[in-house]
């Protein structure tokens, strides 16, 4: 799932909201919450390589992916694995847009 949302402001300040809040991105997507264990993120540049596991209820699932941050961008790319079964692509592509701009305002 590939997600891209256009920005205003300075490149570092949107790494930084993407850092702080990145568990926030991937809590949930409908009413389904998700909670997120063994996680690792790397900044390389403006490019940040996630992966975690995504456990819902007794069931955990490998999710990985990457943001890039340009000067008038964010991309949020990300591998939900078998989570993607879940939920609606749609429905999902669109929470996780709603939160980046969350993440940019």
């Amino acid at each position: 799932m590939r997600v891209t949302v256009s920005h205003n402001r300075r490149k570092e300040e949107i790494m930084r909201s993407v850092d702080r809040s990145f568990d926030d991105l991937f809590k949930g997507f409908g009413t389904i919450p998700i909670q997120i264990v063994k996680e690792a993120r790397k900044w390389t540049g403006s490019r940040m390589d996630f992966s975690f596991d995504a456990k819902v209820g007794i069931v955990s699932s490998p999710i990985k992916g990457f943001v890039d941050v340009t000067d008038k961008d964010v991309t949020v790319d990300a591998d939900l694995g078998w989570l993607e079964r879940l939920f609606p692509a749609k429905q999902a592509q669109a929470a996780l847009e709603g939160r980046v701009k969350g993440l940019l305002t």
